[in-house]
């Protein structure tokens, strides 16, 4: 295996627009890699696309539309760190697309057991597809790869599905299409703006449990920093706290925030709640079962002290800091989540191959009324 020094390859304390540049086509993500690559207008535009995909697939005719779109190209799933979600959204966003797909879940099947290097092996995948979708272990790894096929005769798109304890900016999109959509109440009718820049004005979000080792909370604050007049709250255990890059990302951006040790004094103000599991595969010498997750946790008794409207997300596994009783009130949105990846990594790739137009003019022809 071919490492890769983190820090080295990727300077994560910056937002470099020189790293974003050349990660991006025409003003858009060509590689998805960064959270920091979406800005207001294609968050909400990637959103509204998820909507029209959604509603088009509902039907038969438009199932054989979304088929047709990318039928011509092929994608490679390379995920060699253990998935279950991201990996089954991106298979069913191919499948929506009508986008053969091949994977490598695992390196004993591949010729890195004969020593082949990482980099090779990417080289040797872009020869095949025309798209990789990448999960990895290594922080920085999937933007050195991105720059490395730019530099090839034949540049293929590359989708971050995860980087070490990094990002993972396709979660983070689906994320704030979650948040956004749960937010956006009572439903407009079609054609009404759903995605405004005010949903967010005046909300309290919580991020809470393991925030330090979480690579989707770092990609969410990242992406709500695009909008203003909210408030974030941090709780995390001290040992575990939000890392102090995304802090001054934060407030370079002017976005009200906190740092809390207990979810349980503030569960009543909060109007989203992003809950988070313990990340104990980083564990060093099993420094986290010295951890009390109770002030971390969501019982079923808290639920009386629930806003009407709160927003309950968990980007899963989940290890009991949601109690399961709480699955069933109208708060727990963490299944739509689920759903919701699927249709946003369907529009993220549609976008990438440049289909959404297509898409929005099949949706305003046969969709609207």
């Amino acid at each position: 295996m071919q490492s890769i020094d983190a820090a080295a390859a990727t300077p994560h304390t910056e937002d470099s627009t020189q790293r974003i540049a050349a990660l991006n086509r025409n003003d858009k993500p060509f590689h998805v890699v960064l959270a920091q690559q979406f800005d207001r207008q294609s968050i909400e535009q990637l959103c509204q696309l998820s909507d029209m995909i959604r509603t088009i697939a509902n039907t038969r005719q438009g199932t054989q539309f979304l088929r047709t779109l990318l039928s011509h190209r092929r994608a490679m799933l390379y995920f060699i760190q253990p998935s279950t979600r991201t990996f089954l959204s991106f298979t069913a966003a191919c499948q929506i697309l009508g986008m053969p797909h091949n994977e490598v879940r695992d390196r004993s099947t591949s010729s890195e057991v004969k020593g082949e290097s990482e980099d090779d092996t990417i080289r040797v995948l872009t020869q095949y597809f025309d798209l990789i979708v990448m999960r990895h272990p290594s922080e920085g790894f999937a933007e050195h790869v991105a720059n490395m096929l730019n530099k090839m005769p034949r540049p293929i798109p590359l989708i971050n599905g995860g980087s070490g304890k990094d990002q993972h900016p396709t979660q983070a999109m689906l994320d704030i299409y979650t948040l956004l959509r749960s937010l956006a109440q009572p439903k407009p009718q079609r054609h009404a703006p759903r995605y405004t820049a005010d949903l967010l004005a005046g909300k309290t979000i919580a991020f809470a449990g393991d925030l330090k080792r979480g690579r989707t909370v770092r990609s969410l604050a990242y992406l709500l920093c695009r909008y203003s007049g909210m408030r974030l709250l941090f709780i995390a255990p001290p040992a575990l706290q939000i890392g102090d890059d995304i802090i001054k990302y934060i407030e370079r951006h002017g976005i009200e925030h906190e740092k809390l040790d207990d979810i349980r004094p503030v569960i009543g103000e909060i109007d989203a709640a992003y809950m988070t599991r313990m990340q104990d595969e980083w564990d060093a010498d099993g420094e986290s079962q010295s951890i009390d997750y109770a002030n971390y946790s969501l019982t079923y008794e808290m639920s009386k002290r629930f806003k009407d409207n709160l927003v309950i997300m968990h980007p899963l596994p989940r290890r009991g800091e949601i109690d399961e009783r709480i699955d069933t009130l109208p708060q727990a949105k963490y299944w739509d989540q689920v759903k919701n990846g699927m249709w946003m990594r369907a529009a993220l790739i549609a976008s990438t191959f440049n289909c959404d137009g297509a898409i929005r003019d099949h949706y305003y022809a046969y969709y609207t009324y």
